[in-house]
């Protein structure tokens, strides 16, 4: 419980059905919950997550005063972590991150939400859902400018070809502040998820599943089902009591307010950065 929110959290992380190893991390402890998809081959992808990870954790698992600047701290160390663990590869390395942090504001609790990458985080609510963050990748650009469809997004050969990343030079975060609100459910997922499973697959299961361990382990087993290809993480979180008793909006958080890094290359999921050496 942290700002007299009580919560009831699930986080389950499985390498699917095609990968020995596997590349996500986790970290689901009040009140930081995110996801990382590391990149880099078998040689580096789960050491940068894990860096990823060990830089939140450091920075805010446990902290009950949990600010903006404490997860701006989380995500300047979770860069370096990463690009030192590149530094000792050939193949470089990166990570997306992406997830949301328990803060105050306005002398109410709200969820930062805050992303670098194709991980996401989704809103449940009254049996709607919602995506809150914006992939950073080539295929959501194509939609952004009208050139592909939200249906279309998973059925693209590219679609795995991120455009910021943790450890790469542009891992600038994006950023929103939302109440927290009672009844709702968020989910934080890798791509391993959301890249076999449409966004109604998603919607029905979060509805279907009364607790967060139930819905964590159905998430999984439809993403297995549907192939599996790539390792699948999830966290699934309900807001019991302490948020707001019904759904507000929320407000935008400037982009730049959590950057690490200059803007600039892009960086394909799972192997290097576009250009690199091989």
């Amino acid at each position: 419980m942290s700002l007299g929110v009580v919560l009831d959290v699930a986080a389950l992380t499985d390498p699917g059905l095609k990968r020995k190893v596997n590349e996500d991390s986790v970290l689901a402890v009040d009140p930081v919950f995110v996801v990382a998809d590391g990149m880099g081959g078998y040689e580096a992808g789960d050491r940068a997550s894990a860096a990823v990870v060990a830089a939140f954790r450091e920075h805010l698992a446990g902290r009950p005063d949990a600010e903006l600047v404490h997860v701006r701290d989380a995500l300047m160390a979770a860069d370096v972590g990463v690009q030192s663990v590149a530094a000792g590869t050939k193949r470089g390395a990166g990570s997306t991150v992406s997830g949301i942090v328990l803060v105050e504001h306005e002398g109410l609790a709200h969820w930062l939400i805050l992303n670098v990458g194709d991980s996401r985080v989704y809103r449940w609510y009254a049996g709607e859902l919602e995506q809150l963050t914006v992939d950073h990748s080539l295929v959501q650009e194509l939609v952004d400018d009208g050139s592909l469809t939200r249906e279309e997004m998973q059925t693209q050969a590219n679609r795995n070809v991120i455009t910021r990343a943790i450890g790469a030079p542009d891992s600038t975060a994006d950023s929103w502040l939302m109440p927290v609100v009672d009844g709702e459910r968020l989910l934080v997922c890798t791509d391993g998820l959301h890249s076999e499973v449409a966004d109604e697959g998603i919607r029905a299961t979060l509805t279907m599943n009364g607790r967060p361990e139930q819905a964590a382990a159905a998430l999984v087993q439809l993403a297995k089902r549907a192939g599996g290809r790539d390792n699948i993480t999830v966290v699934v979180l309900d807001v019991r009591s302490g948020g707001v008793p019904e759904e507000p909006g929320f407000d935008d958080e400037d982009d730049a307010t959590l950057e690490t890094g200059p803007r600039g290359t892009e960086f394909e999921d799972d192997t290097l950065p576009v250009g690199a050496a091989r």
